[in-house]
């Protein structure tokens, strides 16, 4: 009983974190490549698992487990009426205006049912292995073990087994037949039950007075929810923090969302591997240096900072978890129990997806959780605030003392460089970690440091504004010689413009006239009537190129990108251009849908600089749509820089299959002189219908036939792999 209990916990876990990309994936080519489609996806499917406990909970109340089974397995037979899963073939285009609850209504209709009912079954199989007579029926917890470690399992295996291996629509029949062995499974499970005898009343076990401390019963619960609450948010703050700041390599959310498990799967264990009391200890070891490095910014040495971040979230989430499972209640109000870790990992995800992004201007969920979970193991008395204030003087005074040298080394005009930051940082965070065997003192110290250390400017240059949005966070500054305005996307350099008058309107980093979209367009651009589109905008720099009579479109997905490209006190390459430049917001694959055929000369695709490639856009039947929008003897410019992703062989077989003709140059071997004067290495790569038709380009002797890999699949909507195409030097 116990095998079939756990092997059914663990194929219905698995399914859950499969259907998750698998649908993701179908999705995208309908609505793009939109961070907000994934927020609002995620904040589905935690309303749905929030969703399906509840009613795992309401219905073995009301029902009883042995007449609440058989109900059960009627809901998990319905939705085979309905596989595979697939988008629905009469569902209407999505709207421009508001395209998410679109996306709701289709994630409802398409995986709704299949997820509730999957979702419910962990919690449901604990309630029905309590109601047996097995020896282990009085502490089925053992079984979210398994619920975990299926969630792991299939999190890790999708980008490296599932999805480079199978389209989607064999995806999607697979795992139909997996959702068909789940039904069997757990109808075996409703047999096992319905034949054990239930347990005697008088044999159930006394419920041990440590797990029932002599408090509310709703402060209990609320203090379930808070410890679900932080790492939930703990874990989505990492992943973007890390992301957008440390390192932009694609798939890094899997690294930390599979710590996230399997801290769940150490604290449930029945003999959890870490005790809560070394755990404790740990926690302050390493928030003190991860404070340290949040304060001074560094970015190098990359690897070092990365295993900072991530062994403080493992330390910190497996301390959470272990508080949780050391109180969960006995059996009887598991399901219960389980309603409310949903409450506040759903409330989590809310807060970071939704609500972070609008009050926030940059990561500051990250050092909040990262304050917040030094509370997790203090116990709430009657008069919080009394204790609160009673701890604050230290903390104040060892703020205002850091805030005082920050200033000073401000005034005295020293270079805030690694050295200088060290010596800022390194002894208010050592009397800091003297706080760290009071709790309280200690999360304020750390509060104190954090809000003080924005006063820091470290070598990067001067922040001059930040804004966030869905799709990431965007910052302007000067370099640090103060010669050039910059734009960021997170770590990313999106263009930057020089403060000499005199090089205003010269085109830089990755656009220079002397790299190869400079010579591209020195070639084909030129025309008074070439009529030119640009996927993504950053700053503007290529509306440098434009000339009188030139019909120049730019298509660019975040509103705020636009606002700060035509900000003059920032940016002037749009309001500077020969021409008006026209504006087109929105996923540039929707957008360019909507445009008339044949209305472009030369395309440029720069979409594929970040970490979330938009692979949507590099599909298949997105190289047929660029081809319609192209008119006869048109060109294609690809912008593929990328630090962590090859994006050369899958254009290259792209192009092959269209019958078209590809050429790459890779820029890299940049002079200093050319560095210091804003240059940066480049790749492109373009293409044609016929190879006449890139003759001027070959002249130069730095375009060569775009590289094919060995074994590279066509990417269609229907099929890519990320993981295939990472450098992983």
């Amino acid at each position: 009983m116990v095998a079939l209990y756990t092997l059914t916990v663990f194929v219905g876990a698995g399914l859950v974190f499969l259907i998750q990309p698998m649908f993701a994936r179908m999705v995208l080519p309908l609505l793009g490549g939109s961070p907000a489609v994934w927020n609002t996806a995620m904040v589905f499917y935690q309303s749905a698992l929030l969703a399906a406990y509840g009613y795992a909970h309401v219905s073995t109340t009301r029902l009883g487990v042995r007449r609440q089974a058989a109900w059960h397995l009627v809901l998990l037979a319905v939705p085979l009426a309905f596989l595979p899963v697939a988008v629905p073939a009469a569902w209407p285009a999505p709207p421009s205006s508001a395209p998410l609850p679109w996306l709701l209504g289709l994630m409802a209709a398409a995986v709704g049912l299949p997820f509730f009912a999957i979702a419910a079954t962990s919690p449901l199989l604990q309630k029905w292995f309590a109601g047996t007579s097995h020896r282990r029926a009085a502490d089925p917890y053992f079984l979210y073990v398994a619920s975990n470690a299926g969630s792991m399992l299939a999190l890790l295996s999708y980008p490296v087994l599932v999805e480079p291996r199978w389209r989607l629509a064999e995806q999607s029949r697979g795992w139909m037949w997996a959702y068909g062995l789940l039904v069997l499974l757990t109808a075996a499970c409703a047999v096992c039950l319905w034949k054990s005898p239930a347990p005697a009343a008088a044999s159930a076990p006394a419920v041990p007075a440590r797990l029932l401390p002599d408090r509310p019963a709703g402060r209990r619960r609320l203090h379930w929810a808070w410890l679900a609450f932080v790492p939930s948010s703990l874990l989505l703050s990492v992943t973007t923090y890390l992301s957008s700041d440390v390192a932009v390599v694609p798939l890094l959310w899997i690294v930390p969302l599979a710590i996230y498990l399997l801290t769940f799967i150490l604290a449930f264990a029945r003999r959890p591997l870490l005790p809560r009391p070394w755990l404790a200890r740990a926690l302050p070891l390493l928030l003190a240096p991860l404070v340290m490095t949040l304060n001074m910014k560094p970015s190098q040495p990359m690897g070092a900072l990365m295993l900072l971040h991530l062994a403080t979230f493992f330390v910190a989430a497996t301390l959470c978890h272990t508080i949780l499972a050391a109180d969960r209640p006995p059996a009887a109000h598991l399901t219960e129990f389980y309603v409310w870790i949903s409450i506040g990992g759903a409330v989590g995800g809310l807060f970071n997806a939704l609500i972070a992004p609008v009050i926030f201007h940059s990561v500051v969920e990250y050092p909040l959780m990262l304050v917040l979970v030094c509370l997790a193991d203090v116990p709430i008395g009657p008069r919080p605030w009394r204790s609160l204030l009673g701890e604050l003087p230290g903390p104040a005074l060892l703020a205002l003392g850091t805030a005082g040298a920050i200033l000073a080394v401000h005034a005295s005009r020293l270079r805030a460089d690694a050295l200088t930051g060290g010596l800022l940082f390194a002894v208010p965070t050592l009397l800091c970690f003297l706080f760290s065997h009071r709790p309280l003192r200690f999360a304020l110290g750390l509060a104190g440091l954090l809000l003080i250390g924005g006063l820091y400017e470290n070598q990067q240059g001067q922040l001059l504004c930040a804004r966030r949005t869905f799709f990431g966070i965007h910052r302007v500054m000067t370099d640090a010689d103060g010669r050039f305005h910059v734009l960021y996307h997170g770590r990313i350099l999106h263009g930057i413009q020089s403060l000499d008058p005199a090089r205003r309107d010269e085109p830089l980093t990755y656009y220079a006239r002397s790299g190869p979209i400079g010579n591209v367009l020195a070639a084909y651009g030129r025309g008074p009537a070439e009529r030119i589109g640009v996927v993504g905008l950053g700053a503007g720099t290529l509306a440098a190129y434009a000339q009188a009579g030139q019909q120049w479109t730019y298509f660019e997905i975040d509103p705020t990108v636009l606002k700060l490209a035509r900000d003059d006190r920032f940016f002037t390459f749009l309001r500077d251009a020969a021409v008006p430049v026209r504006i087109v917001l929105g996923d540039a694959r929707l957008a360019l849908a909507r445009e008339p055929g044949a209305a472009y000369d030369l395309l440029i695709l720069d979409a594929y600089s970040s970490d979330a490639i938009p692979v949507h856009l590099v599909t298949r039947e997105a190289l047929a749509l660029y081809l319609r929008e192209l008119a006869p003897g048109g060109r294609l410019a690809f912008h593929i820089s990328n630090t962590h992703v090859d994006l050369e062989p899958v254009l290259a077989v792209l192009a092959r299959d269209a019958g078209l003709t590809a050429l790459t140059w890779a820029d890299t071997d940049v002079a200093s002189s050319e560095r210091a004067l804003g240059k940066a290495p480049s790749v492109w790569l373009v293409m044609a219908r016929r190879a006449d038709e890139l003759a001027a380009l070959t002249a130069n002797g730095h375009w060569h036939p775009s590289r094919e890999s060995r074994g590279t699949a066509i990417w269609t909507d229907d099929y890519s792999s990320l993981l295939s195409i990472l450098r992983w030097q």
